[in-house]
């Protein structure tokens, strides 16, 4: 019979994560855990599969993977977690006191170009902070990433913050038309100024505002990018929102943590619900974000509780491609020889001792298990009776 290889490939944009890497990660997501648990967040668990109607308003159609039930109705794998959240909360913790503090871990899946840093289906841990509004809460869903980046061990780090409200607030004085928002934003996000300029510009924007508007979106430091801003916009609307970034900037350099932060009004993220302060963090010699986040206060309305909400989630994959490559954690001992009872109870004895113990359950020799264990990286052979020579 000829076996086609083909069976034994998996889909493209998602691939299999070994023993060394799945222990990494674990102890990785342990270490998340506690620190998120420490600043008063619940782990929340959502499902992989919602109706598709749920997600689409907060994704890309063609990003969402579809299914269809036996009973006619489409379904979407999550391209995100905190829509799902955002259901969960609406729909079971209505009744708790605000602000209610999650955090979660999960795969998630898009329908992506295939790229560096981009899978069809990647592992995410994150917080959402609902009910807060004000930055206070921004602060501390920033302030919570800085924390969480560290404790992975990445020490070359930045988190870039922006304001959607800056952004939405020039396109509209620029007099961008509704149907071009999601083009414009495009260039905006690329950096592609020249482009951006020349559209402007045929939109009849006098020259003066198109520099004006580029200067801003090419502003990129820390308070003294503020400054520059606020003497650049407007509208109320944007100095107020430039008043609450350094509201947060001034939150988050009472902690310690504005060497860690720099502000730049041409972050805009991937997904289409933010609302406000969006974020996004950066490690050195890695061309894509490692976390990203903001202020979503019109998603959970769309579920029937109107409240405000922050939150950031962590690209677990990506981080894991800063981390040093470690060993997997060693067997403590080996156990041959005897009765399978035998090995098997003084297995158990071992273990309760905090010991990792594996048993033979082969029937092996001594020479074989010596191969065994140097293979393995088996510290200690412990031999309870007599055991089979080789021949």
């Amino acid at each position: 019979m000829v076996v086609n290889p083909a069976i034994w490939q998996i889909p493209t944009g998602v691939r299999d994560v070994l023993p060394g890497e799945a222990q990494r990660r674990r102890c990785l997501e342990e270490g998340l855990s506690d620190l998120f648990a420490s600043w008063g967040y619940r782990e929340i668990i959502p499902p992989s599969l919602e109706y598709y109607e749920q997600l689409k308003s907060s994704s890309s159609e063609e990003q969402l993977y579809k299914l269809i039930d036996p009973n006619g109705r489409i379904l979407a794998l999550r391209p995100d977690l905190t829509t799902p959240i955002a259901r969960m909360v609406a729909t079971h913790l209505s009744h708790e006191p605000l602000p209610i503090r999650l955090y979660y871990f999960g795969n998630a899946f898009r329908y992506e170009i295939i790229q560096a840093g981009r899978q069809r289906e990647f592992y995410q841990g994150g917080v959402e902070l609902i009910g807060a509004s004000g930055t206070g809460a921004d602060a501390e869903a920033i302030a919570l990433a800085v924390e969480a980046i560290k404790l992975a061990g990445v020490t070359d780090f930045q988190v870039g913050i922006g304001q959607v409200a800056v952004t939405h607030g020039l396109l509209e004085d620029a007099g961008v038309p509704p149907h071009l928002i999601k083009e414009f934003k495009l260039l905006m996000a690329r950096k592609d100024y020249v482009a951006l300029e020349n559209r402007l510009s045929q939109l009849g924007l006098a020259q003066e505002r198109r520099q004006e508007m580029i200067e801003i979106l090419a502003l990129r430091g820390g308070i003294e990018a503020l400054l520059e801003a606020r003497a650049l916009v407007r509208t109320p609307s944007m100095l107020s929102a430039i008043d609450d970034l350094e509201a947060v900037y001034q939150a988050l350099d009472a902690l310690g943590l504005s060497k860690y932060v720099f502000f730049d009004f041409s972050i805009l993220r991937d997904l289409d619900y933010y609302t406000g302060i969006v974020f996004e963090g950066y490690a050195a010699g890695l061309g894509y974000p490692i976390c990203g986040g903001g202020r979503y206060d019109g998603l959970l309305g769309q579920f029937g509780l109107g409240v405000p909400a922050v939150g950031f989630a962590m690209g677990i994959d990506r981080l894991m491609q800063l981390l040093s490559t470690v060993d997997e954690e060693t067997i403590d001992a080996f156990i041959i020889g005897g009765s399978l009872p035998q090995r098997l109870v003084e297995a158990a004895r071992q273990r309760q001792q905090g010991l990792k113990v594996e048993v033979d359950i082969l029937g092996v020799s001594r020479e074989e298990a010596l191969a065994y264990m140097a293979n393995k990286r088996i510290a200690n052979l412990i031999q309870l009776g007599e055991v089979r020579e080789d021949v």
